[in-house]
């Protein structure tokens, strides 16, 4: 990602420790890994963590196990996310859960979870284990909650709020968090680094939310309207229940677990026509210009500017 380009280099290193990192004894293992990791991505919590590095004293011997667990913990999320939504296609290509079923999926995600154990116990610093597990812990809880709340139309702004806050947002921030600590960073540049994060990941998942709706399938690399197929209720569509004209309908939609391709367009159309995606978007641009905010906390160094437009373009992005 040209965002990156300051660091492109070490995050080719760090992608190589991650594939050298995921191998197993059992094969396996070491090819569900390795699968889910050709599928790609972005890599965005790795790069968040040698980002922040940058303002203070960056050494990337020091930070390649955080960027490492990060994304390992990250790739762990989403095998087991997969599994529990019954997902055939992640970013075009097949899940784990796909070719393996989900038994090896489950114990693939607990392979890389210990994995990322194994990796941050290097770390004399406590902050680094105590803050990764406490994420870890809250990332289960909001997958809990998403499940327990499936097909449910009466959540309301606040638990969609606490639930994206665990499922996204926590880990963003830690990786900003955890980028400063590692090479020793003041608490003040810290505490703004994590709170950047923090911003960031609600805004990047919002969005996400909103791209589940207007995108198509062959920019977002799965099937356009998942969300609502899987029972999930997001920003847009809470607002939807309560400003359409047509709440009854929408509600009979948003609750029905079997819903038909023209259901869920159906779904999209009356969502769109409620005004929630204007509105889900204004949202996500208020916690990108919090973030923003937090920027000017921070020392005028060259990853400053780089911030800020990873802040721009999750304000624009498409996919």
């Amino acid at each position: 990602m040209a965002l990156f380009k300051d660091i492109h280099s070490d995050l080719k290193t760090v992608e190589k420790e991650i594939n050298r990192y995921i191998g197993a004894e059992e094969p396996v293992l070491t090819k569900a890994s390795g699968h889910l990791l050709r599928a790609g991505g972005k890599r965005i919590r790795p790069a968040f963590a040698l980002l922040a590095g940058k303002f203070y004293h960056y050494d990337l011997e020091k930070l390649i196990p955080l960027a490492v667990a990060l994304e390992v913990i990250h790739m762990a999320s989403l095998v087991h996310d997969d599994v529990v939504d019954a997902s055939v296609t992640r970013r075009g290509r097949p899940t784990v859960k796909s070719k393996w079923g989900n038994r090896i999926s489950l114990h693939t995600g607990d392979f890389l979870l210990g994995r990322s154990l194994v990796l941050i116990s290097q770390y004399e610093d406590q902050r680094i284990s105590r803050v990764l597990s406490r994420v870890s812990v809250e990332m289960c809880q909001g997958e809990i909650q998403q499940i327990s709340a499936s097909f449910d139309a009466d959540q309301r702004f606040r638990d969609y709020l606490y639930r994206i806050k665990r499922k996204t947002a926590l880990l963003i921030s830690a990786s900003c968090e955890l980028g400063a600590v590692a090479t020793g960073a003041p608490e003040g540049l810290t505490r703004a680094l994590t709170r950047y994060g923090y911003h960031l990941g609600m805004a990047f998942q919002i969005t996400d939310d909103i791209l589940d709706l207007v995108s198509n399938e062959k920019v977002l690399g799965k099937p356009v309207g998942g969300d609502l197929r899987q029972g999930i209720i997001t920003l847009p569509v809470i607002y939807a229940l309560e400003h359409t004209r047509e709440k009854e309908r929408l509600r009979e939609l948003v609750t029905r677990q079997d819903k038909s391709a023209e259901e869920v367009k159906e779904t999209i159309r009356l969502i769109k026509e409620s005004g929630a995606i204007d509105y889900a978007f204004e949202i996500s641009q208020k916690y990108l210009e919090k973030a923003k905010k937090e920027l000017e906390k921070l020392p005028d160094v060259k990853t400053k500017k780089t911030f800020a437009r990873i802040a721009k373009y999750i304000g624009e992005r498409q996919y």
